[in-house]
């Protein structure tokens, strides 16, 4: 009898992250993914930054 292993939450987070990268991405040009990982990252380093606001007043 063959064992199953079950794939780690983690694994599965992430791999459900990527297939939806991929279907925001699919069909776009290389410059205009270009353009939406440079939009995703500015909008990351703005929520890092109002994070590091919201600590250093807490």
């Amino acid at each position: 009898m063959a064992m199953t292993t079950h794939e780690p939450d983690c694994v599965a987070l992430k791999r459900r992250g990527a297939e939806h990268v991929a279907r925001l991405i699919a069909g776009m040009t290389v410059q205009e993914q270009l353009a939406f990982w440079d939009k995703r990252t500015e909008a990351l380093r703005r929520r890092q930054e109002q994070k590091r606001k919201l600590e250093a007043e807490a």
